[in-house]
């Protein structure tokens, strides 16, 4: 590793995977760094749900991103299969959000007059006519939105698809191989320290989920990126065809034959392990939109660690009074839908190219004094 790449990657899931795809379609030498195996944090414990509509909460920077996210999931997906022969199975199932109070029925009113505005599909429903389209709904649901566009991938095989395309590009991949600190002088970035010795790239991107703050940390630099617990399970059978989105969590049928559950949302640090309250209460929650789950086998449960932000927006860019240093961090739960994009723009940046939505909304220096 005595070469100095172009840019240096740290993290292999599916954010730090897009991202040099992106560097390496562009054409730089790309070197990306991962201390375990891919996808095996937060990218291995996501659902993997396209759902724009679900995350954002009204009309503004960052639902521009997740439209413009979802809008980038056909064409990558064709790419992705030509360039490595892999299905990242995406599946424009459609999903329904549902009511279940007359608070949950105005709620969702309110944003359903904003959405329209997107040019996606949306159907209002009231309760029979969602009860038409998935028979095993609740009878406690009021009201639903349809939106067909929406839809989910599988994000290993996305971040697995992401990393060998960008093998295929002239990339390399380095597994088990983690990153100790950043090397600098002054604030000109010059590479990485690695148990193996110092790796140089002319650019360093982070993005390392919720452990891209610890290693920005260690150059004097403070970015919060904290971790949130996620707690999910799988259940045997798929009663509904489409996601179900409710007011305490969601359903995503698998072409595996199981229903995912998810997710909780814990500030509990660096802690990655289930709890029975929280399993509890995504049972709750799936028995409420789907009874017939009451009866169904849990296969599995799991949980994972999302990076989160000071105000809930992800983290892009370069830092700003730095020389070679960006990041690609904070998507919280939105990791897999904003990670095509998020390389993307990151390119775009770093190549000198003008960018496909702006970047400042998104940039690390509202949290830099």
């Amino acid at each position: 590793m005595d070469d100095e790449s172009d840019a240096i990657v740290i993290g292999g899931g599916v954010v730090g995977c897009a991202v040099a795809y992106s560097l390496a379609s562009c054409g730089l030498q790309v070197l990306l760094l991962e201390r375990g195996g891919l996808a095996e944090e937060a990218s291995g414990a996501a659902a993997g749900m396209l759902a724009p509509l679900a995350e954002a909460h009204g009309p503004g920077p960052f639902l521009e991103l997740c439209l413009a996210g979802l809008a980038l999931f056909p064409s990558l997906a064709r790419e992705l299969e030509e360039a490595t022969g892999l299905d990242i199975g995406l599946s424009r199932c459609g999903l329904l959000r549902v009511a279940l109070t007359d608070e949950d029925e105005e709620s969702l009113r309110r944003r359903y007059r904003w959405q329209l505005d997107t040019g996606l599909p949306l159907t209002w429903l009231e309760g029979e006519e969602a009860r038409a389209v998935e028979p095993a709904l609740s009878p406690g649901v009021r009201a639903a939105v349809l939106s067909e566009a929406e839809g989910q991938v599988e994000p290993q095989l996305l971040a697995h698809a992401l990393a060998r395309a960008a093998q295929a590009r002239g990339a390399r991949v380095l597994l088990s191989t983690p990153v100790l600190g950043i090397v600098r002088r002054g604030r000109r970035v010059y590479g990485v320290r690695t148990p193996s010795g110092i790796v140089r790239g002319r650019q360093v991107v982070v993005a390392a989920g919720p452990w891209t703050g610890r290693l920005l940390a260690g150059i004097g630099l403070h970015l919060p990126t904290p971790p949130r617990r996620g707690q999910m399970l799988a259940y045997r059978g798929r009663p509904v065809g489409r996601i179900v989105w409710g007011p305490e969590g969601y359903l995503a049928p698998k072409a595996t034959g199981v229903t995912y559950a998810g997710a909780t949302v814990e500030a509990v640090g660096f802690r990655r392990r289930t709890t029975q309250r929280g399993l509890r209460r995504l049972q709750r929650m799936a028995h409420t939109l789907v009874p017939a789950l009451g009866r169904a086998e849990v296969a599995a449960a799991w949980a994972g660690l999302r990076p989160g932000s000071p105000d809930g927006l992800p983290i892009i860019g370069p830092v700003p009074g730095w020389d070679g240093l960006s990041v690609a961090s904070g998507h919280f739960r939105n990791g897999v839908l904003l990670a095509p994009i998020t390389g993307r723009l990151l390119a775009q940046a770093l190549t000198g190219q003008p960018t496909d939505l702006p970047l400042d909304p998104f940039s690390p220096a509202r949290f830099l004094a």
